[in-house]
């Protein structure tokens, strides 16, 4: 049984009503729902919200929402893994049930990659199977600014060395996260030695906590549907 379980929650705070925003023409969680479906690979697509607007949106867009969120894994300290192991329980999940996480806000994520994951998953002896993409630049590299404003590099003794020669550094893609139920019942962390990624271009990667972040994710998005 494989099952994908959207977070949504109604409060976010950085941009208002961020889940439901139109994005490209249609409320953004529209891409992840429609992602789950083509990937043709869920028994049951999810939709964990507190939210009655966004309930609606996602059921218009081909999701289930069989239980309402409780107030106490709304608010902006619950964990994704929180919201995980309560939709888990609510729907009564078997232990070894595949859940696929699939963030709200992830529009240029792809049916592929989705299906990629959950062979890799099946085909591997790990907790979890998530998606990452490799820095642009490299993170020895990277300075600060002092209390006065001067730069200070994190790590000076690379300074000097040459891209090529500095290993290559990858961080989560924020798109979504395979594991059986126990995994996340159980609270284990995505990023542990017992996970893989898949590993996403940057070109189908864009974080969006800003209305910047959003104008470039649009951006990139029109630049795909271009290509494609």
């Amino acid at each position: 049984m494989n099952i994908a379980i959207i977070p949504a929650r109604g409060g976010s705070k950085r941009i208002p009503r961020k889940n439901i925003k139109k994005f490209c023409g249609k409320p953004i969680i529209a891409y992840s729902i429609e992602a789950a479906i083509n990937a043709g690979c869920f028994e049951r697509i999810i939709v964990s919200t507190d939210d009655s607007e966004i309930a609606a949106i996602a059921k218009q867009y081909g999701a289930e929402v069989p239980f309402t969120r409780p107030d106490k894994i709304s608010d902006d300290y619950a964990s994704t893994l929180d919201v995980i192991a309560h939709a888990i329980t609510e729907l009564n999940l078997p232990q070894s049930a595949k859940v696929c996480c699939i963030y709200a806000t992830a529009p240029l994520i792809s049916s592929a990659k989705l299906s990629e994951g959950l062979a890799l998953f099946n085909a591997s002896n790990v907790d979890y199977i998530f998606s990452a993409t490799e820095f642009s630049y490299p993170i020895q590299r990277a300075f600060k600014l002092s209390t006065n404003g001067h730069v200070e590099m994190f790590q000076p003794e690379n300074f000097n060395r040459r891209s090529q020669d500095l290993e290559k550094a990858y961080h989560d893609a924020g798109q979504f996260y395979w594991g059986e139920c126990i995994a996340f019942l159980k609270g284990i962390p995505f990023f542990g030695k017992n996970s893989k990624p898949i590993i996403l271009s940057n070109t189908r990667v864009q974080d969006i906590d800003t209305l910047d972040d959003w104008e470039r994710a649009e951006l990139m998005y029109k630049l795909l549907a271009v290509e494609s």
